[in-house]
Parts: C-alpha cells; sequence; structure tokens
C-alpha cells in the first residue's frame, strides 16, 4: 500500500496540476460568475435542510409498519438493549435480515436508547440523515465542479424527489441513508485526496467507505464511481490531445496509477459481496425461482421504468411485485433500444462530460441491485434510486442549465423554473410520506396500485390477525394463494387459521407446504413444530415428537417444540424428563404459562412445595392468573393448539 501510493505526490505532480487546473472549468460559465463565498454558502445549505424538514414534516405522526420495523426495532431484543458491549458484539456477528449491516444496527440501537420505541425519534432521525446527505451533495459538487447553483440544484432534486421517501421515511431502511452518509464523505476524501495525493488522504477515503460498507453493502460500486469522478469532473482522466507527445509517457503512467490506487477499495468490495451474498444464501434470500432470461429481461425493463418514476414520480409503492413470466417482445425490444441510444448520444457527447458521467452512474450504481442476481421478490424497489438517481440529477441539471445559457435566458427565468419544479417534487413528497402513515394506509395503498402483490395481502392480513380481525385476514391469506399457492406466510398462518378452529387435517396440509418450500430455517422449524402440535392433539404422540424433533434440527431455540416435548413426556409419565424441557424452554422465552406447566411436572414428580411456590410467584406477578391456568390445564389435556 505504502509503496503505491506514495510517489504520486511526487512523479506526477505536474499532471496532477493540470488536472486541476482544468478541473476549474469542469463546472461551465458560471463557475467564475459565483465564487464560494462562506456565508452564502452557509445559507444554502440551512435553506436544503429547511426544505427537507418541510417536505417530511408528516413524518411526526407515522408509525412503525410492520413491513421489517418489528425485525429491525420492535422485535428485535438486542437492538432494544440500547448500546451496551453485548449490543455491539451481536451487531458485526450476526446475518439477521439477510445482511451483514453492523453499523445500521448499532443506529436503530442508539434511536432505542434515545426515544425508546417513540417512533416519531426513529424517523426524524432518517430525516436529519437525509437533510445531511443532501447538504453534503451540494457541498461535494460544489467544491469539485465550482458551479454553485448548478450543484444546489443537484442536491435539492435529492433532497426533495418522492422517490426518496421510501428510504427515508421507513424506519427499517436507516441503513439507506447512513451508507450514503459515509459514501459521500468518501467522495468528498478522494476530492481532497486528488488534489495532493498522500497515504493519509487516501487512508481517509478507504476508512470511510469501509463505514459505508458496514452499514448497506449496495454501495460496493464506490471504486467505480471513482473512475467517473476522476473523468469529471475532477479531470484526473485528460485526452491525449492536453499533451504533447513528450508528456505521453507519463500520462500512461499516470492512468496506470488511476487504476492501481483503485485496487485496495476493489479488493473491500469483493469482500463485502461474498459476506453479503454468504448472509443472504443462510437466510433464503436469493431466489432461484427466476430463469436467468427473466431476470435479464426483468433488469432491461426496471432500468426503464426508473427512468420513468424519476421523470413522472407517480404510483411509488413499497414493494413493485416480480413477474413471473417473460415479457412481451415489443417491451423488452423498446427498452433496449432506448437504453443503448441513450448511451450512444452521451458517449458521443465528449464536450459534456457530466453526461456520460451521469448516465453511467445511474446503470452502474443499480446493478448491484438490478436483479441479475435476485434478492427478494421484488422486481424494482424505490429505496435502490437513492444513490443511482444522483447521477441522472447531474445528467438533466447540467444540460438544462447549458440549454439556459446557450439560449440566453435571464437568471430570474432559471430560477422560476427551477423552484417550479422542486415545490411540485416537494408537494408530492409531503403527501408519500403520509402514505408511510399506518399500517392499513400503507398495505391498502400498495394493493390499489399494483397486480397480483401476493406479499402485500400477506401483510394486511397479518395486521389484521394482531387486531384479532381473523377471518378478515383469513380473506387476504386466501387471496395471496390466489396468486402463488405456494406462498410460505399465507399457507403457513393459514394453517393457524384452521389449526385454531380445530381442523387439524387442513391445518397439517397448509404446514406441509410451509415446511416444503420455506427456505428460512426459523419459518420450517415453526412449521415442524405446529406439526407436531397438530398430531399430538390428534393422538399421535409418535409423530408429534418426530415432528418436534425434526423442528429442534432447524432452529434448536424453538421454544413451541420443546415445550410439545415436555407435554409428550409428562404424558408418558416422565416428569423429570418434562421439568427438564419445561426449564429449558422457560430460560430462552419465560411465560406465566410456562411456569405452570413446570409447577404440573413438579407436582407429578412428587415435588409439592416447589410446584406450590411457583403456583403462588406466578399468581402474585401474573398479569392474567385465571387465563393462563386455563391455556395451562389446556395443553395437559391436549385441548389447545399449542401454537
Amino acid at each position: 500500500m505504502h509503496a503505491m501510493v506514495e510517489p504520486m505526490s511526487s512523479s506526477f505532480g505536474a499532471v496532477g496540476k493540470q488536472g486541476q487546473l482544468l478541473a476549474r472549468s469542469a463546472g461551465s460559465s458560471d463557475a467564475g460568475l459565483f465564487q464560494s463565498h462562506g456565508s452564502v454558502t452557509l445559507v444554502l445549505c440551512l435553506l436544503l435542510t429547511l426544505g427537507v424538514l418541510a417536505a417530511y414534516n408528516p413524518i411526526i405522526h407515522n408509525g412503525f409498519i410492520n413491513f421489517d420495523d418489528d425485525g429491525y426495532i420492535l422485535d428485535n431484543s438486542h437492538v432494544k438493549a440500547g448500546l451496551k458491549w453485548s449490543t455491539v458484539k451481536w451487531a458485526f456477528t450476526t446475518f439477521d435480515k439477510a445482511n451483514w449491516t453492523p453499523l445500521s444496527w448499532l443506529s436503530h440501537a442508539l434511536d432505542c436508547q434515545l426515544f425508546g420505541l417513540n417512533p416519531a425519534g426513529h424517523h426524524y432521525m432518517s430525516v436529519l440523515l437525509h437533510a445531511l446527505n443532501a447538504v453534503l451533495l451540494f457541498l461535494l459538487f460544489q467544491s469539485a465542479t465550482k458551479s454553485r447553483w448548478r450543484s444546489l440544484m443537484v442536491a435539492a432534486l435529492f433532497a426533495l424527489h418522492p422517490i426518496n421517501v421510501e428510504s427515508v421515511a421507513w424506519a427499517a431502511e436507516r441503513k439507506n441513508v447512513l451508507s450514503m452518509l459515509f459514501l459521500l464523505l468518501a467522495l468528498h476524501a478522494y476530492t481532497w485526496y486528488a488534489r495532493r495525493p498522500t497515504i493519509a488522504r487516501y487512508a481517509a477515503v478507504f476508512f470511510l467507505f469501509a463505514l459505508g460498507l458496514a452499514s448497506k453493502s449496495q454501495i460496493v460500486t464506490f471504486p467505480f464511481l471513482l473512475f467517473l469522478w476522476d473523468y469529471w469532473p475532477l479531470r484526473r482522466i485528460l485526452p491525449p490531445v492536453d499533451f504533447d507527445r513528450a508528456s505521453q509517457r507519463p500520462q500512461l503512467r499516470w492512468k496506470s496509477l488511476l487504476v492501481w490506487e483503485k485496487v485496495p477499495l476493489l479488493l473491500l468490495s469483493a469482500a463485502t459481496a461474498v459476506v453479503t451474498m454468504k448472509a443472504q444464501k443462510a437466510a433464503g434470500a436469493v431466489k432461484s425461482q427466476y430463469s436467468l432470461l427473466l431476470r435479464f429481461e426483468t433488469a432491461a425493463v426496471s432500468y426503464v421504468r426508473y427512468l420513468g418514476k424519476a421523470f413522472w414520480p407517480s404510483k411509488l409503492v413499497a414493494l413493485y411485485p416480480h413477474p413471473t413470466e417473460l415479457y412481451p417482445a415489443w417491451e423488452i425490444s423498446a427498452s433496449l433500444i432506448l437504453l443503448a441510444l441513450i448511451t450512444v448520444i452521451v458517449l458521443l457527447s465528449r464536450d459534456r462530460r457530466y453526461l456520460a458521467v451521469g448516465w453511467f452512474w445511474f446503470l452502474g450504481s443499480l446493478v448491484p441491485m438490478i436483479g441479475l442476481v435476485q434478492v427478494g421478490s421484488q422486481a424494482m424497489a424505490d429505496r435502490y434510486a437513492y444513490l443511482p438517481f444522483i447521477g441522472l440529477f447531474l445528467m438533466c441539471t447540467w444540460l438544462v442549465f447549458d440549454c439556459f445559457s446557450l439560449r440566453r435566458i435571464p437568471g430570474v427565468g432559471q430560477a422560476i423554473v427551477s423552484l417550479s419544479c422542486l415545490l411540485l417534487l416537494g408537494i408530492v413528497t409531503y403527501r408519500q410520506v403520509e402514505y408511510w402513515h399506518d399500517i392499513p394506509t400503507f398495505w391498502q395503498r400498495t394493493l390499489a396500485l399494483t397486480r397480483n402483490n401476493y406479499i402485500g395481502h400477506d401483510m394486511l392480513g397479518a395486521y389484521l390477525v394482531s387486531q384479532g380481525d381473523s377471518d378478515g385476514a383469513a380473506a387476504q391469506f386466501r387471496a395471496a394463494l390466489a396468486i402463488r399457492p405456494d406462498d410460505v406466510p399465507a399457507n403457513l398462518n393459514l394453517g393457524t387459521y384452521e389449526h385454531d378452529r380445530g381442523n387439524l387435517a387442513a391445518a397439517i396440509a397448509r404446514y406441509q407446504i410451509v415446511a416444503q418450500y420455506s427456505a428460512d430455517p426459523g419459518v420450517r422449524s415453526k412449521a415442524y413444530a405446529n406439526l407436531g402440535s397438530a398430531y399430538r392433539e390428534m393422538g399421535d404422540p409418535i409423530k408429534a415428537k418426530s415432528y418436534f424433533e425434526t423442528a429442534l434440527r432447524w432452529d434448536s431455540d424453538n421454544t413451541l417444540a420443546i415445550v410439545g416435548l415436555g407435554l409428550i413426556a409428562q404424558k408418558n409419565n416422565d416428569p423429570a424428563q418434562a421439568v427438564s424441557l419445561y426449564s429449558r424452554a422457560l430460560a430462552l422465552e419465560p411465560t406465566d404459562v410456562g411456569f405452570l406447566l413446570l409447577a404440573g411436572a413438579l407436582q407429578q414428580q412428587g415435588m409439592h412445595d416447589e410446584a406450590n411456590a411457583i403456583r403462588e410467584r406466578v399468581a402474585r406477578f401474573s398479569s392474567n392468573f385465571s387465563e393462563a391456568q386455563k391455556v395451562a390445564a389446556a395443553l395437559s389435556s391436549r385441548n389447545s393448539s399449542g401454537k
């Protein structure tokens, strides 16, 4: 590392200086008219921040939603514990939620320590991070291009475009705004490094990039973005015409160095990609049911749809279902032709380097999320545009301002057009934030604006279950199965619905589908445990025990399976084994019912004093002792489902 970076500041100083001189004109004609003054820059940063706060103001009334917010915050004991050493250790070693994102986990833990489970605090922290990102983006472009107003417009589009609402208003998506923060800081550090390359400055770039990857791995394309940044606005990559014959050899060495200096960053990206794929495969997030051809077609069409949402941001929802059939030939052909046409145009526009930089920024930074390696069940997602759309904002802003200059449109006219555009985007963003207000609003709108969205039906059904509307929930689960018969959540929840009503044969059929198709070890374990409960209630302890033991092979901490084995042991007059199993379950999940079952096993073992002591303690501290007694008695007599 030392040998690679050290010669940079000595051998190629002349080339670096020439690149810096050219970079001063990288912005455009307004670079000389509006030099950076600290007070003006500060005022513009404050205006950007106020714009974000105004557009996102409804977020203070939003709650959490049942779309990862539970797993990331509400039901996550590590996160709810706050910033403790045990939480830090867990954050850096877990693959929970199919990702390795330790800094994002710690960010959630800090929110819990500061705000508890008050959603307003969690949401507003994301808004402040988004505002900070907008300010950093403005300062970055202003520093690199020397063009204040164009840089401000790029940052304002980023701040107010409604497609970014998902990244900000979704509490579980903290990792997106946090990773962007470190990516922008790394770009600032790289711009600083390019002016005078040293090991210390390079180390700052490397460290900030590593922090970004520890927040979310989707920024793995950062080293490739640096090549674009070198091309424009830094202009470290210069055409041969800019050099005489005597300088051709140093120019070749300089270009070689531009490649070698990215190697450590590329290795870091590669290592992160390997870890991420391992995490996603372990959790069953990588989907293999879509053919390579379908994934390629979806990627091409999605690129065009992202372009459409950039210019006409309507019907923005949290989940766009992945198609299951190939697209019509005309749609694929049109998408590929449009993408190829834009690519040719930007390549031919060599006098406007920003076009190529913006376009390839958009195309390249979307590659990890475009679906060639399918993760999840979505065809595309608004949150994936958070970084790539900066490229589109760059292209459009610089091109429009160039057109303004060519047509000699006065500054007042430029300001009116720009502010009108931003005002419209701000209004749409304000309304889009309200879409995330609560769970029923969220999923009902999603279902109204999408087709074949079985996940939307699943999540709305889960919400209805939590509200006690089991029949309404069952209708949603059946709607999901009409779209996708092997849908795991719908089958599992309908199995529970039938189980609660004593329709054990129907419940078993649903659980077996889940056990067959689920790639999630925890879900599969739950299905086997429920199968064990159903067979125990049917009076078949042999099958029940087999399923309980299978459940524990998938998840050794499945308390339902452990308690089920305890009930079977107690039924077989083995109270000592039952006591051991109940104690193991209580160590994992202490419950009133569990303690009462333990008391019953101790009573059966002849340990009456110990059993009575446990019952008295439960009666003293239980919030509903009579209900706990009924459930424990029902379990012991095989009248309860045990789910």
